[in-house]
């Protein structure tokens, strides 16, 4: 069909129209629309920054099936995943009577692995009551499911403790050597995705089919038409992870579990017992040299101090003996084999962190944790090689995002993934925020930076969330300020106080909705991706700009990078990043055509600095006002609430 043909059907006419409940014709949702065809039909690269509300799933969803190619869309998250195949494929294909066929794919530890559970069954030992529950919804599940998806088993949580013991890895998973490799639930999910129209995965699928066609290992994902990037605004990151390498303690702790239960008589085959012993106090000597406070730092900070650099050579001295242990059983012994493969990586991986020599275009750094560790080198730059994967499939690249330009600006999002003067186009969002939403900067915050910004942010927004009757998001940058807060905020309104970390995080959303005046407060997480609609959300409170952290050690390295080249890191790394994550925060309040609320963003520097328009500029078209009274009046007036003194 022709792009405008596309463009019809969601217009006021079409079948969308005339058949799906609550459907409104957009003309941004058409005008997209038109350019993904267009991508899709001259196998062109389009940048689409399509704002909150303007239906970007069906704007993309609607030419990919209606093409005739084979399309492979990448979302940000599972959920996402979930979401398209349970709600937004089903509507779209009913609306269009389309026939494409259609397979979703998730990464293989979101299947069960019908070896390590049967293994489980026989071997395995439960620390919480919980996991008997959970184990026993699994058992129950297993005989009527086709899919082997464990996101079906709505008993088991997504955090649970028992799912890495009931998936496999690409570290620990045995291939053809397994002997229910001919019933695999990962495999038969990759066939059917390599007879679809349409495939449907998330960018950390998309990433490692990249990587291993680097390294040559063939391909997880069909050769496609079309790769429609969803969320695009998490590639470049996501990016400069999978391209980088990482040592992390849990992936020996695992392998040393799996050398156990895989390896009949290996507590007590000497060849194998004494490697096993040395290892697991090799991994707590490395955890100790690297300090026992949880931190996040440039290697060089660690890297070159004697105790740390013997630790680490213990530890490799300890992989080194049980990969000669295992090597030594013979290429007949499966399991041993796989686990000799997995043994060898992560002596290569430690490897580059046993030398005091730079490693050329990449900053080392390491994790602490409560328990273990993890040790990487990333990437400054991943856009040369993600350019070269875009360039080597002759197939149409749609990336798209409610978050993608700085004003009309996508320079920073086209950098850093490479991109070769794709095609642009900038869509706002059809919701009537000059109505609908008010942005308050309220008068005399101090500099973030001082000793009092905390209190000072807690008596700004008491006020504010007694005439919401909580129904609050309040960001925050740090985990120490939202600490803070939490402190002040508890016991001081009557409404229920979420606060991320007490709960997982898809679990406090729920309650949020459910109770209907409760205050969240959030970090990082919460800044995206998180949809609440309706007045259960009439409030959005943000502590300050987020810059990222200079003392982080991938944004200290590339700032340093930029200004060897030259260049100016501010303009072009730190304001750009702040300014599209500070979009993403913002997203949270306005999620639907009725829906209304205030914005609160606290920092001074809005005001005080020059970039400060740079970052209002960006935003949504929102009334904007010092005053606190005029935003509790609003919020009166537009929730039909009576007023509530503090």
């Amino acid at each position: 069909m022709s792009a405008i043909d596309v463009a019809d059907l969601l217009g006021a006419h079409g079948p969308f129209a005339r058949g799906v409940p609550g459907f409104r014709p957009r003309d941004a949702q058409r005008r997209m629309a038109r350019a993904v065809a267009d991508a899709i039909a001259e196998r062109r690269v389009l940048v689409c920054e399509a704002g909150t509300g303007i239906g970007k799933t069906f704007a993309y969803l609607v030419p990919a099936l209606l093409s005739g190619r084979r399309v492979l869309v990448s979302t940000g998250t599972r959920h996402l995943q979930d979401q398209i195949q349970q709600h937004d494929l089903p509507t779209v294909r009913d609306a269009l009577g389309a026939p494409a066929s259609v397979a979703v794919l998730k990464g293989r530890a979101n299947y069960l692995c019908l070896h390590r559970h049967a293994q489980f069954e026989v071997e395995g030992r439960l620390s919480k009551r919980g996991e008997v529950a959970e184990l026993a919804a699994v058992r129950d599940w297993l005989p009527s499911t086709t899919s082997g998806d464990l996101a079906e088993v709505a008993a088991l949580a997504e955090d649970s403790a028992l799912l890495p013991r009931i998936t496999s890895s690409a570290d620990n998973c045995l291939g053809s050597r397994c002997d229910r490799f001919g019933e695999c639930f990962v495999v038969k999910a990759r066939r059917k995705a390599q007879e679809a129209d349409m495939v449907v995965v998330n960018h950390h699928l998309l990433l490692s089919d990249i990587v291993l066609k680097e390294e040559g290992f063939g391909a997880l994902l069909p050769d496609v038409d079309a790769v429609i990037v969803d969320e695009a605004h998490q590639l470049p990151d996501l990016a400069a992870q999978f391209f980088g390498v990482s040592f992390a303690s849990r992936q020996a702790t695992r392998l040393v579990e799996d050398v156990r239960s895989e390896l009949a008589g290996a507590a007590t085959d000497p060849a194998l017992a004494r490697p096993l012993a040395a290892l697991e106090p090799a991994l707590r000597e490395a955890r100790l040299a690297l300090g026992t406070e949880q931190r996040r730092s440039a290697w060089r900070a660690l890297g070159d101090e004697a105790g740390v650099r013997c630790a680490l050579e213990g530890l490799q001295d300890a992989l080194a003996g049980l990969l000669a242990s295992l090597a030594a059983r013979g290429e007949g012994d499966g399991p041993a084999t796989a686990l000799r493969v997995r043994s060898e990586a992560l002596v290569a991986t430690l490897a580059p962190f046993l030398t005091l020599d730079e490693v050329p275009d990449r900053v080392r750094w390491f994790e602490t944790f409560r328990q273990g560790f993890a040790l990487h080198a990333t990437p400054l730059d991943p856009a040369a090689r993600f350019r070269a994967q875009v360039e080597a499939r002759p197939a149409a690249w749609i990336f798209t995002s409610a978050t993608l330009a700085v004003g009309d600006d996508f320079s920073h999002f086209v950098t850093r993934l490479g991109l070769d003067e794709p095609e642009q186009i900038a869509l706002p969002s059809p919701y009537d925020y000059e109505r609908n939403a008010l942005l308050l900067l309220p008068k005399g915050m101090p500099q973030p930076d001082d000793p009092g910004y905390g209190a000072a942010l807690a008596r700004a927004a008491l006020p504010l969330l007694l005439a919401s009757r909580g129904r609050a998001f309040v960001l925050f940058t740090s985990h120490r300020a939202l600490g803070a807060a939490a402190e002040v905020l508890a016991g001081a309104t009557p409404h229920p106080l979420l606060v991320q970390g007490e709960m997982p995080r898809a679990r406090l959303i729920e309650r949020f909705r459910d109770a209907g005046d409760a205050i969240l407060l959030g970090t990082a997480s919460f800044w995206e991706g998180v949809d609440v609609k309706g007045p259960a959300l009439s409030l959005v409170i943000i502590d300050r700009l987020p810059f990222a952290s200079p003392g982080d050690p991938v944004t200290a390295a590339r700032i340093e990078a930029l200004r060897a080249e030259g260049r100016n890191p501010f303009g072009q790394l730190q304001l750009p990043q702040a300014v599209l994550a500070l979009k993403q925060g913002v997203g949270r309040l306005i999620r639907d055509h009725d829906d209304t609320g205030v914005l609160v963003l606290c920092d001074p520097r809005l005001r005080s600095r020059g970039y400060g328009r740079t970052f209002l500029a960006a935003l949504p078209p929102m009334r904007i006002t010092e005053d606190a009274d005029e935003a509790i009046e609003f919020l009166r007036r537009r929730t039909g609430l009576p007023m509530v003194v503090a």
